[in-house]
């Protein structure tokens, strides 16, 4: 069994009470703090660390570090706070609001910093989130990956009498039992003197992220408009097997364009899909079909119709998949690839494009090979489905139907961190 710490329900202890856990003060180079025993919270415990609030008040400039998943989706769920428990609002938090990593000080009522990203982390996978403050101002990171930053900059020194510490629970008068409790399992909770850098929070986090989607983070959190091109055949094109609904490109817009909120309308999604197009074409096209947009990001899902074309076999798919993903890091800007596989077919009424689960395993060869970001619907559809192909998401047994148009931009949106159940986009029942 692992250890674990010694949990206070609220109300139910004093701050001051010393906990079996395995919180110390480190010298050096080392953490001051390192709470590295494995606490789970059900949404009224936490986990007092106060005796280490004075260690930590005097910090300036700083690094905090938390592992944890979530077991549900609340509004607000503390990661680790540490506040003056006898004013209203005098507090230091990284906390999750809505899925969404969020970082404030605030001294006296007076909010001092106040950041929060787009991309969300309440999915109940492990997650590394941070925060560095120096001078230069504060970023937030996920799986070591820097995903947000702006000028601003506070940190523990900047909020007076910080005497309360935990994990789990922010406190302050006026909720003298905790606020903000937090339900799922913190693995570990750590704070440094000074900033870590990419490789070091790399090396903190268990399961780190590609540097590509951090890339893309950074994009979704940032206010600077951007375009993002999805290119590919009939699937991504979109046309007449969506039954006049949205295709995957059109509910990807929705989501980035008008529900992660102003400025991101500024953003452009553009859908360059050809139908019948192969990877060969694209390479052919790629001036007018990526270059000439000007992307910060592509989405590259092709393979279909390769299968059915001569002289375009599993290795020279390979190698134009490579073509594509260095050709676009090759464009003005380096923007990022993402290579999204294609969906599986009816055996029965195209048993010729049976073999499109070699195409899919190609490119996440390739995806891995180039570190890129990989979404991966063919083995998505198998598995959503016991193993069968889901003929329900299908309109010809080839082509994704409304339904499976929604299938696939479900999980465009959760690999890409922007997933939240109470979107319309997401939670859309297709009929």
């Amino acid at each position: 069994m692992r250890r674990r710490s010694v949990l206070l329900a609220a109300g139910a202890a004093a701050l001051g009470t010393q906990l079996g856990s395995r919180a110390f003060a480190a010298t050096g180079s080392g953490p001051v703090l390192d709470h590295g025993t494995s606490v789970d919270l059900d949404g009224s415990q936490y986990v007092d660390l106060s005796d280490h609030a004075a260690a930590l008040a005097p910090l300036t400039t700083g690094t905090i570090v938390v592992t944890f998943r979530t077991t549900s989706h609340n509004q607000a769920m503390t990661l680790l706070s540490a506040s003056d428990p006898t004013v209203p609002s005098s507090n230091i938090t990284l906390n999750l609001s809505g899925g969404a990593l969020q970082f404030s000080v605030r001294n006296k009522g007076a909010v001092l910093i106040n950041v929060m990203t787009r991309t969300r982390y309440d999915d109940g996978r492990l997650h590394t989130v941070a925060v560095t403050v120096d001078a230069s101002g504060t970023r937030l990171h996920a799986g070591g990956r820097t995903v947000f930053e702006t000028s601003q900059h506070s940190f523990f020194a900047n909020s007076s009498g910080l005497t309360a510490l935990a994990l789990g629970r922010n406190l302050d008068s006026d909720h003298p039992g905790g606020e903000w409790f937090c339900t799922g399992t913190i693995e570990r909770a750590a704070v440094w003197d000074r900033v870590l850098d990419e490789s070091e929070l790399v090396a903190q986090s268990p399961r780190p992220e590609l540097a590509d989607l951090g890339r893309i983070s950074t994009i979704l959190n940032s206010d600077t408009p951007a375009t993002w091109v999805v290119t590919g055949d009939s699937i991504t094109h979109g046309a007449l097997h969506t039954n006049g609904w949205r295709s995957y490109p059109e509910h990807w817009m929705e989501r980035v364009r008008w529900e992660l909120g102003k400025p991101k309308n500024r953003d452009f999604v553009i859908d360059s899909g050809v139908s019948g197009a192969t990877s060969a074409d694209l390479i052919a096209g790629f001036g007018e079909r990526v270059t000439a947009f000007s992307p910060k990001v592509v989405s590259i899902m092709i393979g279909t119709n390769d299968i059915a074309t001569s002289g375009l076999g599993l290795e020279v798919y390979r190698a134009n998949l490579v073509s594509l993903v260095r050709s676009v890091r090759a464009l003005p800007g380096s923007p990022v690839p993402v290579l999204q596989s294609p969906n599986p077919v009816d055996p029965a009424k195209w048993p010729g494009r049976v073999g499109l689960s070699q195409y899919a395993r190609v490119m996440g060869e390739v995806a891995a090979q180039e570190n890129a970001v990989f979404i991966d619907h063919y083995n998505d559809w198998l598995s959503s489905n016991d193993g069968k192909v889901p003929l329900s998401l299908l309109n010809d047994g080839l082509h994704p139907n409304e339904r499976g148009h929604h299938h696939i931009a479900v999980k465009m949106i959760k690999d890409l961190q922007v997933f939240d159940s109470d979107s319309r986009v997401c939670s859309l029942l297709v009929p």
